[in-house]
């Protein structure tokens, strides 16, 4: 998946968080996109079966799209958190490189990042 997906899924968990529920205009809001940007995104995503509509315009994350956006939120907080400690920085502005590095780190460096932070958070 690309990191466009990938940040539509996070928008989408973090906007069905805050508010029970999910319209493209909320993901374009949040994300700062057109809504012409996100109905494609949209379109892709359900075809690749991360998401699925109900009630004609509410986008509902199905159990794949729901377990990968998890995921992603999860390496989002995780490096957030991270950052922060390590460098006393701003939680916005750990936040932000939290949010570029999240898609193309690997798995066993987050494994020794979260292993880190058990510790010493």
């Amino acid at each position: 998946m690309y990191e466009s997906g990938e940040d539509y899924l996070e928008a989408i968990l973090r906007l069905q968080l805050e508010n029970g529920f999910v319209r493209s205009i909320d993901v374009a809001n949040k994300l700062g996109v057109s809504r012409p940007s996100v109905s494609r995104a949209m379109g892709i995503l359900e075809k690749d079966g991360y998401i699925e509509f109900v009630l004609g315009n509410t986008i509902k994350l199905t159990e794949k799209g729901q377990s990968k956006a998890e995921d992603i939120y999860g390496r989002h907080k995780l490096l957030t958190k991270f950052f922060e400690k390590i460098t006393g920085l701003p939680e916005d502005q750990c936040e932000e490189n939290a949010c570029r590095v999240e898609h193309d780190i690997d798995s066993d460096v987050v494994a020794g990042i979260t292993k880190w932070v058990n510790e010493n958070c």
